[in-house]
């Protein structure tokens, strides 16, 4: 009975920390504004990511000619997004930086986007490129409060403008919130939409086909609903003169 218990104490013990990276740390998400229907949200995403994001980070599971599948002409992309000439429109999405330079660069490789919607959530991508704020201690200059101690400088800094973090007194407890210091480029409703429209494509990049797969599963049910009253009905048909 003894070693039971002690087994199941280290179950416990083993899974605590496993607990505690599911909790999050408290962090609060905002909801992302994701609405894959909204054409015009994911050209504006796709812009902002091709941009910004590919300097750095490769999504090397998405090809330029998926974006037809949000609208784009093949010539819309080329130009649009600046393609540079050698690269193909069937070609996948490589970062302009290697992976070595830009381990060098941050002391460690930037991950490859192509599935980060799926792997943090968008909520999470929301948040956390809403959450930058200035800190003179960290080698890039920013730190991150849905990600502290984060090694990639803050790309949008000219749009967003620099946060501070700052605590206020709530009730006893010590509450910390992150204040607008100097302003960008963009007004705060417009830069959270902005970030809206990247999450919207970067949740678009994790799976092109979902609204695809989503409307033959229905088409597929529709016909197993029809399916199921023809067979019923014949089986009513067949045991007619039984009964």
């Amino acid at each position: 009975m003894n070693a039971i218990k002690k087994l199941g104490m280290l179950v416990l013990l083993m899974a605590v920390p496993a607990m505690a990276i599911a909790s999050g740390a408290g962090v609060h998400l905002d909801t992302a504004p994701v609405n894959l229907k909204d054409q015009a949200s994911l050209q504006r995403g796709a812009k902002l990511f091709t941009s910004r994001c590919l300097a750095c980070h490769s999504a090397s599971y998405m090809r330029y000619n998926r974006l037809t599948d949000i609208g784009m002409s093949e010539e819309q992309i080329k130009k649009e997004l600046e393609m540079p000439e050698d690269v193909k429109i069937g070609s996948t999405m490589q970062a302009a930086m290697d992976s070595n330079s830009a381990k060098l660069a941050y002391g460690v490789a930037p991950p490859d986007l192509s599935v980060i919607a799926r792997s943090r959530s968008p909520d999470w991508l929301y948040t956390y490129m809403r959450s930058f704020y200035v800190d003179i201690s960290k080698t890039s200059g920013w730190n991150n409060t849905v990600f502290p101690s984060v090694g990639m400088p803050f790309v949008l800094a000219d749009l967003q403008g620099e946060q501070a973090l700052e605590s206020e007194q709530h009730e006893g407890h010590d509450i910390k919130k992150l204040i607008l210091k100097t302003p960008g480029s963009m007004q705060p409703a417009e830069y959270d939409a902005a970030v809206g429209d990247l999450t919207n494509y970067l949740v678009f990049m994790s799976e092109p086909s979902k609204l695809v797969r989503q409307q033959i599963g229905w088409i597929v049910l529709a016909f197993l609903s029809v399916l199921l009253m023809l067979v019923y009905a014949l089986k009513k048909e067949i045991w007619k003169d039984i009964h």
